[in-house]
């Protein structure tokens, strides 16, 4: 072990001189100009009889409506015997009604000039599309009719069921869903969030009354929440969208409930994923993390990108730029309703397993170690509030977040109020998040690759090795 200390001391030091080498700008760039901090989008939000929450952003330009209804109860209300199942009703909910086959709801929006889509999260389901403006009204009442009508015709489940097995078979072909699979149960556990998608036993015992129980338990009007964001007038798509869902009622007596906040115990040891031939290693790093409500989240969200969350990040410019170990390393927060963790995620040859970790160590226990200069506290925050920005120019972009912030309980000036906090986020303030959330002693690592690889790679770390619980 003594040996192990100094080998991994002599190592740090070397990164630790190589992080100090400025990147300098050329000289010719002209100056930054000011941040402009995101404006909330003017909302009028009305609650229909039956408890639909209906939010509208009229805005003039380009000739469309995106529409956006987010049900809650997404994979973490999944029955325990069923998980991933709502992946599966995402799939088939759009598949035909009790007066309208798949065909003709299909055939209906291309003929408004967009599709309908839904897909499943954590904690909803969203249904979604974007329309021509002049053609908002007719599209209102099929939109209803596959929302509250839904009947999962037992060919259209079958044809449903084979292609999600088939993109499960192609999912699990990739080691980053593996990764992320790994990640999510070593995180969480036993807890619901520990599934990100179905298992082929779950999609093949499923049965199509099985999908009109749940659609009834959780497509109820009081859980669920309907975006309008683009051109229109706003007093007629009131109208139009009371004449179409006002009569939406529950179809039974059970609904979903709220999912409990999970308990973290994370355990700091490698989990190995198997992967026999595997000429890379992929490696996912995380820990827990504050979610969407905490106060310290902004901060969280800066000290993420100068860790490895953009381009010119130090772990980007550490394992990438400098050293060649990858391609794309990339770190993120990401955020449920009741949770938040960090993922630092990277792809590399064999060779550089442990050079690789030894890297991403160093960086994670640097944030929480030395406050970030002014340079990368400017890039950060011009990064985050600029993609924030960019993302919420499309009305399906602004429609997604604001479905997004009514899921996690947030009111849409949450958009305002989040750029603000960036902007005044301090340097001190970025230190504090790394120091609580970023040390390498808070981490565990998924490493999916070549069994015999990954061990003597990553035993000198002197953290167990085992398989995914």
């Amino acid at each position: 072990m003594k040996a192990t200390r100094i080998v991994m001391s002599i190592l740090l030091l070397a990164s630790f001189a190589q992080a100090q080498k400025e990147h300098a700008l050329p000289k010719d760039l002209p100056p930054y100009g000011p941040v402009a901090p995101l404006k909330a989008p003017e909302v009028k939000s009305l609650q229909l009889d039956n408890g639909l929450t209906v939010w509208l952003v009229a805005r003039g330009g380009f000739p469309k409506v995106a529409i956006m209804l987010a049900i809650r109860g997404g994979l973490a209300a999944d029955p325990k015997e069923r998980p991933g199942l709502a992946e599966l009703l995402a799939k088939s909910v759009t598949q035909g009604t009790k007066t309208r086959n798949a065909r003709q709801i299909a055939e209906q929006f291309q003929a408004a000039g967009g599709d309908l889509s839904a897909r499943a999260t954590q904690d909803s389901i969203f249904v979604s599309t974007s329309v021509l403006a002049d053609k908002f009204n007719t599209v209102l009442p099929v939109l209803a009719d596959v929302v509250t009508e839904a009947s999962f015709p037992d060919t259209e489940v079958a044809i449903a069921k084979n292609n999600v097995a088939n993109s499960l078979r192609s999912r699990e072909a990739e080691p980053g869903f593996l990764a992320g699979r790994a990640l999510a149960k070593v995180l969480f556990g036993d807890h619901p969030y520990s599934v990100i998608a179905p298992t082929q036993t779950s999609i093949e015992q499923t049965t199509p009354d099985e999908l009109r129980r749940e659609f009834a338990r959780r497509f109820q009007p009081k859980q669920a929440v309907l975006v309008v964001v683009g051109s229109f007038d706003a007093a007629q798509a009131e109208s139009a969208l009371r004449d179409a869902f006002q009569t939406w009622r529950a179809q039974g007596s059970a609904s979903v409930g709220e999912t409990s906040k999970p308990t973290i115990n994370l355990a700091r040891a490698v989990y190995l994923v198997p992967r026999t031939g595997s000429v890379q290693t992929t490696l996912r790093v995380g820990a827990p993390g504050p979610f969407r409500q905490a106060a310290d989240y902004e901060a969280s969200e800066i000290a993420t990108a100068i860790y490895g969350g953009m381009f010119g990040s130090r772990l980007v410019l550490n394992i990438r730029e400098d050293k060649g170990y990858t391609y794309s390393p990339f770190a993120a927060l990401r955020t449920y309703r009741e949770a938040g963790f960090f993922a630092t995620q990277a792809d590399v040859r064999n060779a550089v397993t442990g050079a690789t970790l030894n890297e991403i160590n160093y960086e994670l226990n640097r944030m929480a170690t030395i406050r970030p200069s002014d340079t990368e506290m400017t890039q950060a925050k011009r990064y985050i509030v600029g993609n924030e920005a960019i993302g919420l120019q499309s009305g399906g972009g602004l429609a997604g977040e604001l479905a997004g912030l009514w899921v996690d309980g947030l009111p849409p000036d949450e958009i305002a109020r989040e750029s603000e906090e960036i902007g005044k986020s301090t340097a001190a303030d970025v230190t504090a998040a790394a120091r609580k959330y970023l040390p390498a002693s808070h981490t565990a690592v998924i490493a999916v690759g070549e069994q015999k690889v990954v061990q003597e790679e990553l035993e000198p770390f002197g953290l167990e090795i085992k398989p995914v619980p």
